[in-house]
Formats: structure tokens, sequence, C-alpha cells
């Protein structure tokens, strides 16, 4: 066990404790405790996320594992949680990315308040790419393990009427439009993008062999998916985390140490199979994924706290644990 936490989470708990200090020192334990919330709920909302990757990242080589952990941790403190929103804003505002980003360390509260408006835009791309991510899983034909059987065995019949998850998506994104307070022209733009980018990035999942000569082309399409599901997960947090502080750097802090014990804890799994282990671990966190997508698209139309969206999550992977637990002990 001592040798496990050493090899997969020594490095988080290093950038956590570091990070603990440097807030502390320079801006006292208010900042701290802000930070250590931000961190358990990034955890807590991204559970479900490194369960979905543990699967993705198994089908990649052991030299794209590692760079998922180093590479992909600065893709997603520097760019899904700083680059990637300060992008958004400077297009919805029609300014400079370097306007905004002057704004973001100058005038925190101005920038939040710019986020803010553009939260429709960024719950609308979220929750169709998970809604998508959740409902092609559910789709599949070829689904043969079921964890709530009774409704798990209806999706897959309905999944053979090809494309009916995309015609989902797109009714609801176009029906939420008109009835969300937001403006109605950005969240079909956004949501349309994330409809998109979600079929182009699984078209290209879906055609890579891990035969050897495609490992290092395929490796990079995996990384590069992973990522784009990462910023699917992160980016309402993201917003939802200047409820908290205004301060860029303290909200960088706090979800890049949660992101980095979620990239370790999805590294863990691969390496102990760990999904091979408990069969019902990944339907779980799909459900859980169904929940934020819904939880997300109703942002739209009504506030949703980010700690039900997080217990929803939470509660769907461990009810899930519990049911794999139960069923390797039937079969021994």
């Amino acid at each position: 066990m001592t040798n496990t936490i050493q090899q997969y989470f020594l490095g988080p708990i290093i950038v956590a404790l570091v990070g603990f200090i440097a807030v502390w020192y320079q801006a006292g334990m208010s900042a701290l405790f802000i930070v250590i919330i931000l961190s358990i709920l990034e955890v807590t909302l991204s559970f479900d996320n490194a369960v979905v990757n543990a699967k993705v990242l198994a089908r990649m080589s052991p030299i794209w594992q590692k760079r998922f952990l180093t590479w992909g941790i600065l893709v997603a403190v520097f760019g899904t949680r700083l680059v990637l929103p300060i992008l958004i804003v400077s297009v919805a505002a029609w300014a400079s990315p370097i306007f905004i980003s002057k704004l973001a360390v100058m005038d925190p509260v101005a920038y939040g308040e710019l986020l803010e408006g553009v939260r429709g835009a960024i719950t609308a791309f979220g929750g169709i790419f998970l809604l998508m991510v959740s409902l092609k899983y559910f789709f599949d034909v070829g689904k043969s393990v079921h964890f709530i059987a009774r409704i798990e065995q209806h999706f897959v019949k309905w999944g053979r009427m090809e494309a009916l998850e995309i015609a989902i998506a797109i009714a609801v994104l176009i029906g939420l439009s008109f009835i969300s307070p937001f403006d109605q022209a950005s969240i079909l733009v956004a949501g349309f993008i994330g409809l998109l980018l979600f079929i182009i990035m699984e078209g290209i999942s879906s055609s890579i062999s891990l035969e050897s000569s495609q490992v290092a082309k395929g490796g990079l399409a995996l990384f590069l998916y992973l990522n784009v599901l990462d910023s699917a997960f992160s980016l309402d947090g993201v917003v939802g985390a200047f409820a908290l502080s205004s301060n860029l750097l303290i909200i960088v802090t706090g979800l890049g140490i949660g992101a980095y014990f979620v990239r370790s804890f999805t590294v863990y799994m691969v390496a102990r199979k760990t999904l091979a282990h408990l069969v019902y671990l990944e339907q779980g966190a799909h459900w859980a994924i169904l929940g934020l997508s819904i939880a997300m698209l109703a942002n739209l139309v009504i506030h949703v706290p980010e700690i039900i969206t997080g217990l929803v999550g939470l509660f769907c992977v461990s009810v899930a644990y519990y049911a794999s637990i139960k069923e390797a002990r039937s079969n021994r």
C-alpha cells in the first residue's frame, strides 16, 4: 500500500503541500481554505471522469500514458483552467486575449463577471459533449455488461436506430435554447460546437488500432481526446469557482491540485487493471456523466448547485463500486 501511494500519489501530495503552504504564506488561512475546498470539489466532480479516462488510457502505449500525466497536467491546469476561459471570454467580448489576460490578473472581479456572462455558452458546450459521451456508451449495441439491466437493455435496443444520440442531443439543445434566459444564439452555437467536436474526436478514436505502426499516431489522437473530455468536465467548474474566489491564481491552484490527483488516480486504475476487476465501475461512471450532463444542461434554465452535481456523480460511482465488489465475491 505504501509503495502504491509513493508510485502514483506522492507527486500530487507533494504538489498539494507546496501549493497549500505557498497560498497560506502569500494570502493567509482564508485563501488556503478556499484552495482546499476547490481541490476537493474538483476531485469529487471529476471522479467519474477518471474512470472513463482509464478506459481510453488503457489503449495507449506506456510512453503516452506518462505524457498524459506530465504534458496532460500542464494542459489541464494552464490550458483548460486558465487559457481556455480567457479565450472564450475574449471571443464573447470581442476583445484581444492579451487584454482579457491582463484583466484576469489586474481586475479579477471584472473578469469573473465577463466569464459569468458566457456561462450559458460554456454550459451548453460541456453539457452537450458529455450528454453525447453517455448516450453513445449506453446506445452501443455491442454492450453486454449492464449495471441497471432493465434500463440499459432498452438503451441497447434503441441504439439500433442510427444516430439516435445525435438526434436526442440536438432536440435537447434546441428545446433548452427557447426557454433559457441566456442568449439563444450563443447556446446553439456552443452546443453544436460541442456536438461536432465529439463526433470528430469519437471518429478519430474509434478508427485507431493498437498495431505497432499506429501507436504513436493513435497515442496523440487519444491524448487530444482525453484533454477535450477533461475540458468538457471542467469548464463549468471553472466558472463556478468564481463564486468562492475572484483570485485567478487561487482558483487555478485549487483546481490544478484536484486535477493532478484525478489524473494520477486514472493512471493508477490502468496499472492495477481496476476496470477489469470492478465490472460495473465503468457503467456507474457513465451514469454519473449522464447525471452531470443533465445537471449542466438544467443550469441553462435553473441553478443547480455544484455540490449536488458532485454528490450525484459520487453516488453513482460508489454504488457501482460496491455492486462490483459484491459481483466479484459471488463469482469466487
